[in-house]
């Protein structure tokens, strides 16, 4: 199919998976205040540009669970001939319903989420099924009771985690090893401007797991958006709570022109550049998209993911000075 002939695949740590060097996450836009014809375009147009992998959580919107059931009409209107062509994944983690049991990683959390999630989307099974978060308070072999028991029931074909730090992941791992489960990836914030610890990626490296970063391009701070400072009409300008005006430094926006220079050299936008950046050192590369034209850009970096020592020199100056 012309879809799969542009896109580069990537193998997964050491399993038989492959992802597309860009995957398509559902954190925000795919919620109840978003149109749903803007949504259907940008999953249908994904798909048709060879990305294959959907990123979502059971508390994404507004309003939570929001997107999940978006994604799960389109896929049934649109792509239900096409599920096995998909790699879809959901977590669980974080705080989605009132009382005790609404969030963290307790076998009851961890169960009963995955079911809500499977259902608002019209599945019988993910692909993909994180813990979202560390739990501080729940024993981890509970955590990994209930990624195994949705493994052996078939509601998840392979499990990850996700915004462990490198001790807690090397305990995850080890844990999940002596039960016989294997760990297929972590989902781990990176960019230019939120650089992990190295600890973490030499873990994973070791361990043959695949990481995925996400907030590849920093909340839009690494894409021409800023480059002038903040826009009116932007998400910074406006009330969020992950992206606001106290993000946006003086000293990030300088760091931003200087790589947009870099990126110009190499006949690319700067959020091209810094998606191939991050693509050095892991699977794939998880964006959002308020437009399909944005996803359309963004994918063109398959023409171009290699990068000279000059370059990557004069990119480390930049971000670590």
């Amino acid at each position: 199919m012309k879809r799969y002939e542009k896109m580069k695949y990537r193998r997964c740590g050491a399993s038989g998976v492959l992802f597309p060097a860009i995957s398509l996450g559902l954190w925000h836009n795919f919620g109840t205040d978003a149109p749903y014809s803007n949504c259907r375009d940008m999953i249908l147009g994904s798909f048709d540009l060879g990305i294959t992998h959907f990123d979502l959580a059971n508390n994404y919107g507004p309003i939570p669970g929001s997107a999940e059931e978006t994604f799960g009409r389109i896929l049934n209107s649109e792509l239900k001939s096409h599920r096995d062509e998909l790699f879809i994944a959901t977590k669980a983690g974080y705080g989605m319903w009132d009382g005790p049991y609404g969030e963290w990683g307790s076998k009851k959390h961890m169960l009963s989420s995955l079911d809500q999630s499977l259902k608002r989307m019209d599945l019988e099974h993910v692909d993909l099924f994180y813990h979202h978060r560390p739990d501080p308070d729940t024993p981890l072999d509970e955590t990994i009771d209930a990624l195994v028991q949705v493994m052996r029931s078939g509601k998840a074909l392979y499990v990850g985690i996700s915004n462990y730090d490198p001790v807690q992941t090397k305990e995850m791992i080890e844990a999940c090893e002596r039960r016989g489960v294997k760990l297929l990836i972590h989902q781990v914030n990176y960019s230019m401007f939120q650089l992990p610890s190295e600890d973490i990626i030499s873990v994973l490296d070791k361990s043959n797991i695949g990481t995925i970063a996400y907030c590849p391009l920093a909340q839009g701070l690494l894409t021409d958006k800023y480059l002038d400072g903040i826009p009116e009409i932007s998400r910074a300008a406006t009330k969020n709570t992950h992206l606001n005006r106290d993000s946006i430094t003086e000293e990030k926006i300088v760091k931003a022109n200087a790589l947009n220079e870099i990126a110009k050299q190499r006949g690319q936008t700067l959020a091209q550049m810094a998606l191939a950046w991050v693509l050095q050192r892991t699977t794939t590369a998880l964006i959002g998209a308020s437009k399909l034209s944005q996803i359309e850009e963004n994918v063109k970096i398959v023409d171009r993911l290699a990068f000279t020592e000059q370059e990557l020199n004069e990119i480390n100056k930049v971000i670590r000075e």
